[in-house]
């Protein structure tokens, strides 16, 4: 069990970053935190995947006064979404026909889909924007869909301010990656193992 959890942590951080990469090279808009992301890129000359993992710890030191924990897969998160942004658009070619960007998108929002069950699924932890939304409403009494809609909406905006790309893509991934992970989340769920009773040996196997 430890071992398909490990795979799918690191699966599915690997296709998170590469998704990232996609959604970039389309040209067609970002999701909210990655419109700030690429704003923070332009304005300070890092590459994206640096801005990534900077802006993932700076978020991590809002947990303590949330009085947040960050697990396992919360650090991996941190690091490795960044470092694969980074490979995908070292690799991946922009495009520029309309039917190409389209296609692109479409698969970005997939394997962010893909992307997100996987880590999620794991149960290792969430990763530190998360971990900020539900801090946020655990502590204040808020929803979680209030928490998550303010937060976005301010990132959004500081990043498009900032010079990040908001289009098309940005309106298709808000309304897409909800019911997605939803659909696919059950498919990568790694159980939790349920305690025996003390004293009770196994069942024999037949």
């Amino acid at each position: 069990m430890m071992t398909r959890r490990l795979i799918q942590l690191f699966s599915g951080l690997a296709m998170y970053g590469i998704s990232l990469a996609l959604f970039i090279r389309a040209g067609l808009g970002l999701d909210p935190w990655d419109v700030f992301h690429q704003g923070v890129a332009n304005r300070t000359g890092l590459s994206i995947g640096a801005v990534v993992i900077i802006v993932s710890f700076l978020v991590l030191l809002l947990w303590i006064p949330l009085r947040q924990r960050p697990g396992f897969g919360t650090l991996c998160n941190a690091v490795l979404v960044g470092v694969f942004a980074d490979v995908g658009l070292a690799l991946i070619p922009a495009v520029s026909h309309p039917v190409a960007q389209f296609g692109m998108l479409a698969g970005a929002v997939l394997l962010n889909g893909v992307a997100s069950a996987c880590y999620i699924g794991a149960r290792f932890g969430p990763g530190a924007r998360d971990g900020l939304m539900t801090g946020l409403a655990r502590r204040t009494g808020w929803s979680v869909r209030l928490s998550r809609t303010l937060i976005e909406i301010s990132v959004l905006a500081i990043g498009w301010l900032l010079g990040g790309l908001v289009g098309v893509g940005t309106v298709v991934y808000a309304l897409a990656i909800g019911p997605l992970v939803q659909l696919l989340l059950p498919w990568f769920m790694v159980p939790t193992a349920v305690p025996r009773p003390a004293g009770k040996a196994p069942a024999p196997v037949p």
